[in-house]
């Protein structure tokens, strides 16, 4: 058995104390008998706050989500927004997932909220993220609290933050925040409870977030188009299954087909090895219905209901899932062409996408007139953009990891709204003739076609979380100058907010805040970024190629040489 670490033992021994309840202290002692290695992995650090807040393992100790450590996130955001908004009356909501344990740690933060003296709203019930940054506008409340860990395997567990405006957490109260609760001891908690300041909510706000996502999603579809719409809809165990049904319903589609097996919210995914709608086998058996019924598309959305994957049928009338771009391209296009037609679009009408998508949303956007930024991966820099600039028209906005908002009534990325808007696009497209696959091709023949894969390379524990620093060193230091045969002539170092253009040798200051990113983009347009995942332990590249596309018969050729040029470059940075 290895030994223990002077300074992990250290720790560990002050889980010991009373502050800590019995089974926590029982736990630690089994794992300093029997267990040094994961005693070491749960106390060589604290849980920090990502791109998506809190994300991490449940079990007992500073790198685990537990009581203790959600708690004293809860009462630092407590002495944060006393300071913040001095002498008003304070509120938040809280709302949570299917994960396991997440209804209990729900309570628990309510609890330590109203232990504050801060009136607390908790759902009722487990419902979806967005519905959450809604219900944080709708109750003018402060902040907000969603326990979820989004698509990660059933031993996770996560804590995101939102602010007043329903946007999750950005500078510069992201960095007080941390800054407080990296300051806190344990003892400074306050788990007494005051049950009078929390309060149950559901219906009243279910039905407001509903009908909001009606009319935010809803873009003149005739009942006929409806009706002829055949959808295939999974919410793979987790909590979608409260919502999205009932706003397809409301919206006029009578032809859902509901996957049965993975109605029922459940942690443990039974039915999935990942609940990830990213992952094609995820959506298997939403496919095998969509066969059964001869479905039109197909729809599956992650355990907290703000990211879906779309399936449609290609020009063979084969059932695809398309990526996360792809879906975004389509969407962005329908909504910039119903504001267009509806008078609505001006100079000051804006989209937004992050700087790891696809560079086709800019060619887009601007053919269109209209606004295009980009921002870090992550919603919340987006929220960030319709709050800073109150003076723009939000159209709609995405990333590539299958997150789409359609207007700024939510400041999330939001499933809900988003397969409202799907459905309504392979309608309309349906009842002309076309399809929801085949507008995909002909935006690639006007606008050039992009081609994108995401590789991740998971390192897990403190040697992975090493190794994919070293690589981004690595990275830095030695750099790539030519990738397929094309010289690199822009590099973006996004954490020294440096683009230097290798051709003429000119650095320019990037106004994005800073972060661990790096792109490096190609003569011919080839882009690829590098960065670490917030939330999992993984380093993510983020491969972009394209070509000219004369005609939508020659798609699969151009297509096809494209995959054969990301599959040389993948090789040729050896990126797994």
């Amino acid at each position: 058995m290895s030994e223990i670490k002077p300074e992990i033992l250290a720790k560990a021994k002050a889980w010991l104390t009373d502050i800590f309840d019995e089974n926590t202290r029982t736990q630690i002692n089994d794992l300093i008998d029997n267990n040094p290695t994961e005693l070491e992995e749960s106390f060589y650090k604290n849980a920090a706050f990502g791109t998506g807040g809190m994300r991490g393992i449940m079990g007992v100790g500073t790198n685990r989500i537990n009581k203790y450590t959600l708690g004293k996130n809860t009462q630092g955001l407590s002495n944060l927004l006393k300071s913040e908004f001095k002498g008003e009356k304070l509120k938040v909501a809280i709302a949570y997932d299917c994960r396991n344990n997440s209804k209990e740690l729900a309570q628990m933060v309510a609890e330590v909220f109203s232990a504050n003296d801060i009136e607390v709203y908790l759902f009722s019930e487990l419902r979806p993220t967005p519905e959450l940054s809604f219900a944080v506008k709708y109750l003018d409340c402060h902040a907000g609290i969603v326990l979820t860990a989004s698509h990660n395997p059933p031993e996770y567990n996560g804590y995101k933050v939102y602010w007043q405006d329903g946007g999750q957490l950005v500078p510069p109260q992201d960095a007080k925040l941390i800054d407080i609760i990296n300051n806190l001891e344990f003892d400074e908690v306050n788990f007494q409870a005051r049950p009078e300041l929390i309060h149950s909510i559901d219906k009243d706000v279910d039905q407001a977030f509903q009908n909001a996502s009606v009319k935010n999603g809803s873009f003149d579809t005739s009942a006929s188009a409806k009706d002829a719409l055949k959808i295939v809809f999974t919410s793979l165990h987790g909590t979608a299954s409260t919502t999205n049904p009932q706003v397809m319903e409301k919206a006029g589609y009578k032809n859902v087909f509901i996957v049965k097996e993975q109605e029922k919210p459940d942690g443990q995914f039974p039915t999935v090895k990942s609940p990830n709608p990213e992952e094609p086998e995820a959506l298997e058996m939403a496919l095998k219905l969509a066969e059964e019924k001869n479905a039109d598309i197909v729809i599956g959305t992650d355990p907290d209901g703000d990211r879906l994957g779309v399936a449609v049928r290609d020009l063979n009338g084969k059932m695809i899932l398309l990526n996360g771009n792809q879906t975004m391209l389509v969407m962005t296009w329908f909504l910039l062409e119903q504001h267009k037609q509806e008078g609505k679009l001006s100079a000051n009408s804006f989209v937004a996408s992050t700087i790891v998508s696809t560079p086709m949303m800019k060619n887009i956007t601007e053919d269109y007139g209209a606004q295009y930024h980009e921002v870090l991966t992550g919603f919340k820099w987006i929220a960030k953009l319709i709050k800073d600039n109150p003076e723009l028209d939000f159209v709609g906005g995405g990333e590539e990891s299958f997150g789409y908002m359609v207007g700024d009534f939510v400041r999330d990325k939001d499933a809900a709204t988003a397969t409202l808007l799907a459905c309504e696009i392979a309608a309309q497209m349906k009842a002309k003739g076309s399809s929801f696959y085949e507008q995909l091709l002909q935006l690639y023949t006007e606008y050039g076609l992009y081609r994108e894969e995401l590789i991740s390379l998971v390192k897990k524990g403190i040697e992975g979380e090493a190794e994919i620093k070293q690589m981004l060193v690595d990275l830095r230091e030695n750099p790539w100058k030519e990738i397929d045969g094309e010289k690199v002539v822009l590099i973006e170092d996004y954490h020294t907010s440096k683009a230097k253009n290798l051709q003429d040798r000119i650095e320019e200051e990037i106004s994005i805040p800073k972060s661990n990113v790096l792109i490096y983009y190609t003569e011919n347009g080839t882009k690829i970024a590098a960065r670490p995942s917030g939330t999992e332990p993984k380093i993510k590249f983020y491969i972009s190629v394209n070509s000219q596309l004369d005609s939508i018969e020659n798609f699969d050729a151009e297509n096809q040489k494209l995959a054969e040029k990301i599959e040389r470059i993948k090789k040729e940075l050896q990126l797994g």
